[in-house]
């Protein structure tokens, strides 16, 4: 029986933040998809069929934080320069002391868009077949079948899906 001393610990949790580090460095990198999405996996991110990575994908987060989540539905489009923040602080200034600590998971659902250059702050769940216009904001949830843009992002039109 081998048991785990501290050190193992330590090896094991530097192990798993390279793995991290590597795959959100072909996420940004990457200059195709397949490789895109492996490097999402490798975060253990969870992600749909059928997904579309744009190139220049920027995931923020904690590398050690386990409440931090990324959750891809099928059939997302993500264009390029997308930044998703899964965590936001102020770092190391004064102000932590009084500043929220914000870390949650942000929800992409089925068949969802997220236009070039768009940024989706912590918590935001963006609702299955919904657009968010390039640039935009994402400060809360994004409605199923709605367009949203602008900073802060808001309700532009409503999508109805012809049958």
């Amino acid at each position: 029986m081998v048991y785990a001393t501290k050190s193992n610990f330590k090896q094991i949790n530097l192990l798993k933040k390279l793995k991290v580090k590597f795959g959100k460095l072909l996420i940004q990198f990457f200059p195709l998809n397949t490789g895109r999405i492996y490097g999402l996996k490798l975060c253990n991110y969870s992600v749909g069929k059928k997904v579309y990575v744009g190139q220049d994908l920027i995931v923020a987060s904690i590398i050690s934080e386990k409440s931090c989540h990324l959750i891809i539905g099928d059939r997302v489009a993500i264009g390029p320069r997308v930044t998703i923040l899964l965590s936001s602080d102020a770092n190391w200034s004064r102000l932590m002391e009084i500043i929220e600590y914000k870390k949650s998971t942000v929800v992409l659902e089925n068949d969802c868009w997220l236009g070039a250059g768009s940024i989706i702050l912590p918590g935001v769940k963006v609702g299955e077949c919904a657009i968010v216009g390039a640039g935009s904001v994402v400060t809360k949830d994004v409605p199923s079948y709605t367009v949203v843009a602008g900073i802060p992002a808001k309700i532009i039109k409503k999508i109805e899906l012809v049958q």
